[in-house]
């Protein structure tokens, strides 16, 4: 029989289980695999609830997958970098990080292979690119980085692939966008983990070429990205939306770039508060997209809520998650 004492402890211990599982999900980022899904989608003409449902879905999942995985195999780095994190600091066993990326990535295949079986390569190749990124290329600079626009690009011809059986051409400049676009944003993210890579023996692009080679590099990786995108509006059923909602997004990736740029180095926490502009600002240019698809109203429907969860969960949990909490202070997602 539990006594009160026990089920107190147990209480206890769940909820540091779940508080250390929604750590690892990052809920701030969440939302942008599933706009990803559905702004391919949209781009392939998909209209059905269920369509969209699971070209949301489906992303949503691999992208949780990699959170877990990627945690998983990070494990060693955050040990000597951030040993606050859940599974370094004992709250998520590595076992059940490897089970939670298992099982997310299944859920996500059998979405996608029910929607259509064409996806089933592009989806061995997502898979293999979450691994390989954390296993691999993370370590190697500018590979990592791109390796992580690969994997934007293909949230978006996945989703497009939900609605039909094969990506419109249409869809080949946006996705070369993003690809550029997120590349450099986790360029960016590598820039307030300098002295954690360093020590780690991550050979990331700030720490072999220095803090403004960094920044120059993914400022023209942002711009090209953006830049085709917007161009990208000249197919869309409403290209004015998109050209407008594109430079909506451009205009708050300025904002981001702007304590960057021209400098010599950077605190954490600004190069931290310009990535969280950036993990912002991605969700306008994603609905950018499905504007220019799908019209504004349903863009706009889309995006208000998704941004203001961002916005919230960023600000409640992004600091604790990069940066140990404060003595004194409580773990909470």
């Amino acid at each position: 029989m539990i006594t009160a004492s026990g089920a107190a402890v147990l209480l206890r211990r769940a909820r540091r289980a779940a508080v250390a599982h929604v750590q690892t999900w990052r809920p701030y980022t969440t939302c942008y695999p599933a706009l990803l899904g559905l702004a391919g989608a949209a781009v392939a003409g998909g209209t059905g609830a269920t369509v969209l449902l699971v070209a949301a879905l489906a992303p949503a999942l691999g992208w949780l997958s990699g959170h877990y995985l990627g945690d998983y195999f990070d494990r060693g780095l955050d040990a000597i970098a951030k040993p606050h994190r859940p599974i370094p600091s004992g709250r998520l066993s590595a076992e059940a990080a490897l089970v939670g990326g298992l099982a997310c990535a299944l859920g996500s295949a059998v979405l996608l292979v029910t929607a259509n079986w064409r996806i089933v390569p592009l989806f061995a190749v997502a898979m293999a690119g979450i691994v390989g990124y954390s296993k691999v290329f993370k370590k190697r600079g500018l590979a990592g980085n791109a390796t992580r626009g690969v994997l934007t690009a293909l949230a978006l011809t996945i989703g497009a692939m939900v609605a039909a059986p094969w990506p419109p051409l249409a869809l080949l400049p946006i996705a070369a966008g993003f690809l550029l676009h997120d590349t450099a944003s986790n360029l960016v993210g590598t820039i307030r983990d300098v002295d954690g890579d360093r020590a780690g023996g991550y050979r990331s692009v700030p720490v072999e070429r220095g803090f403004r080679h960094a920044v120059r590099l993914a400022s023209g990786l942002y711009v090209a990205g953006v830049a085709l995108i917007a161009l990208a509006a000249v197919t869309a059923e409403d290209p004015v939306a998109q050209l407008v909602w594109a430079v909506v997004a451009a205009g708050v990736g300025a904002a981001a770039f702007a304590p960057l740029t021209g400098r010599d180095g950077a605190p954490a926490r600004t190069a931290l508060h310009a990535h969280e502009l950036l993990v912002a600002e991605r969700l306008v240019l994603a609905a950018a997209v499905i504007a220019g698809a799908a019209g504004t109203r349903f863009a706009l429907a889309l995006t208000a809520p998704v941004l203001a969860f961002s916005l919230v969960t960023q600000a409640l949990m992004r600091s604790r998650h990069e940066f140990p909490v404060p003595a004194g202070g409580k773990d909470s997602p």
